[in-house]
């Protein structure tokens, strides 16, 4: 008898103040805005165990479609916590990676949206150019651009 496993990650959940210049910067980074819409109510709160709520969320799904980011702003609860900059070393969840192209030009068009390289454009053997940047609120980004591949 085969075991239950799991069949593919759905998304990943980042929480800001504003909805709209997140869906601005990832919009940017090359991911669509599949839906956005106001979660409330007591079913919403049941999973969360926040009991009633009411959240804003965008979600926004890679150009590959596999891939999806549920970005939300909490209006009632209000959040209780910041860990937009702590630092990579960080207990927790730590960062969304991307592979992106022409990862120089990204970075300059990012940083028309607030991004800012957290150290710098290394490279791994001849196989990545990685780096981290802070996005919009500070929230950590990785991009990895494949060598080799053309």
């Amino acid at each position: 008898m085969a075991k239950n496993k799991v069949l593919r990650m759905h998304n990943v959940g980042i929480v800001v103040e504003s909805l709209d210049e997140a869906i601005s910067f990832f919009s940017e980074l090359g991911l669509q805005l599949e839906g956005r819409a106001m979660i409330e109510g007591e079913w919403a709160g049941r999973v969360t165990g926040l009991n009633s709520q009411q959240v804003e969320i965008a979600m926004m799904v890679t150009p590959d479609g596999h891939s999806r980011l549920e970005i939300s702003r909490f209006l009632n609860p209000t959040t209780v916590a910041d860990h937009r900059n702590a630092p990579v070393n960080s207990l927790g969840y730590l960062r969304v990676m991307f592979t992106v192209e022409n990862l120089d030009e990204l970075l300059v068009r990012l940083s028309k949206h607030g991004a800012q390289l957290v150290g710098e454009v290394v490279q791994y053997e001849n196989v990545y150019r990685l780096c981290y940047i802070r996005g919009p609120e500070g929230i950590l980004i990785g991009l990895a651009e494949e060598l080799g591949n053309e």
